[in-house]
């Protein structure tokens, strides 16, 4: 599509979206390799992009876990060896095919990726504290919009 610009004062407000839009994935990006290390600082981030896909979503294979995470099966493969090793992750059949192998966290998987996210969480909080319900609802439909989700309505869920 060819958007024109109608208004020039526009593209200078576009350019601050931008900057701002940098910043927040920047500053994402610091918090996912702050919560890794957090998590275990002897792992790498990626790694760690593992375990908490495989907290968020479950026993998967190895295979699933490469196409969902965006890279390839020898780092996947490799990552989940050092996890395994370290004792947060483990294989096992999956219940409908007995040749097929599950990954899965550990108890101390779980329990860690836990205590990982909530710090993660406490610093997106912390920003927002101050907030009423209008605002936040404001911002969660502007990153819907941004995001190209389409907007169901805040309030569906209560």
């Amino acid at each position: 599509m060819n958007f024109k610009r109608k208004d020039m004062s526009r593209g200078p407000l576009e350019l601050k979206l931008g900057e701002q839009i940098n910043a927040l994935i920047s500053a994402a990006h610091a918090l996912n390799v702050r919560t890794s290390a957090y998590f275990d600082s002897s792992i790498q981030p990626a790694a760690f992009h593992i375990v908490r896909w495989i907290y968020a979503h479950g026993p998967t294979s190895a295979s699933e876990l490469a196409d969902s995470t965006a890279m390839d099966r020898s780092s996947v493969s490799r990552l989940v060896k050092q996890l395994e090793h370290l004792g947060y992750v483990r294989r096992e059949s999956a219940p409908h095919d007995r040749r097929a192998i599950l990954l899965t966290l550990t108890e101390l998987g779980r329990q860690k990726t836990f205590e990982a996210l909530r710090d993660k969480e406490n610093f997106f909080y912390e920003r927002i504290s101050k907030w009423d319900n209008r605002q936040l609802e404001a911002f969660i439909e502007m990153l819907q919009a941004i995001n190209g989700f389409e907007q169901t309505g805040i309030n569906s869920s209560e």
